[in-house]
């Protein structure tokens, strides 16, 4: 979801060795370039998505939710909380952007558009015009397949949360909305010296 995070998954099997009914476990790691801008939480809800993906592959099952076309109040709310910043990129930004999140983007006269394959044949698809009014969309032949609608809003706000990282980091000489700064972990808000999250 991250490029230059990485997701490192450890399965233990070692039976039911201490009499607690526990036989096996599974552990988390991170690592990569970019793992100190990330917040836990977002990793680890993210690790979860995978892990129910895991389990319907295995269990050969569809998801729950496929209202693929609405927008829950939550989204509705990001897609307007998390404007304003949007204005600070830049044509130039393009390239840098696509590599930083592992997208394809494209900017014409009037709008933005980027897409991101967050599973195998699963895509986030986002617009920004030139008044920065976001919208989003999801795509894929194997989208109600893999990933149901709930998880996919996560991945959408997830994806929109990357890209507000990359404003800020490359406008750190401006005073910037206060949801910029929410966007990063505890360690590189703390390094920075900013108080924005702890609010």
């Amino acid at each position: 979801m991250f490029p230059e995070v990485n997701i490192h998954l450890s399965f233990t099997y070692f039976g039911d060795e201490f009499g607690d009914d526990v036989t096996a476990e599974f552990k988390c790691y991170f690592s990569g370039e970019r793992v100190h801008l990330i917040p836990g939480e977002d990793s680890i809800t993210y690790v979860d998505i995978v892990f129910d993906f895991m389990e319907r592959m295995i269990q050969n099952r569809e998801p729950f939710e496929q209202s693929y076309d609405k927008k829950s109040e939550l989204m509705q709310k990001v897609l307007i909380q998390r404007t304003k910043p949007f204005s600070l990129l830049k044509d130039s930004d393009v390239n840098d952007l696509a590599i930083f999140l592992g997208a394809i983007v494209w900017k014409t006269a009037d709008k933005w558009q980027i897409k991101k394959e967050v599973f195998p044949g699963v895509f986030i698809e986002l617009e920004i015009d030139e008044n920065c009014n976001l919208d989003i969309d999801y795509s894929g032949r194997a989208l109600s397949k893999k990933i149901g609608s709930y998880h996919m809003e996560f991945l959408g706000v997830f994806l929109i949360n990357h890209i507000l990282r990359y404003i800020t980091l490359n406008n750190i000489d401006k005073e910037l909305p206060d949801i910029c700064y929410i966007m990063f972990s505890r360690y590189y808000t703390k390094l920075n010296d900013w108080k924005h999250n702890l609010r």
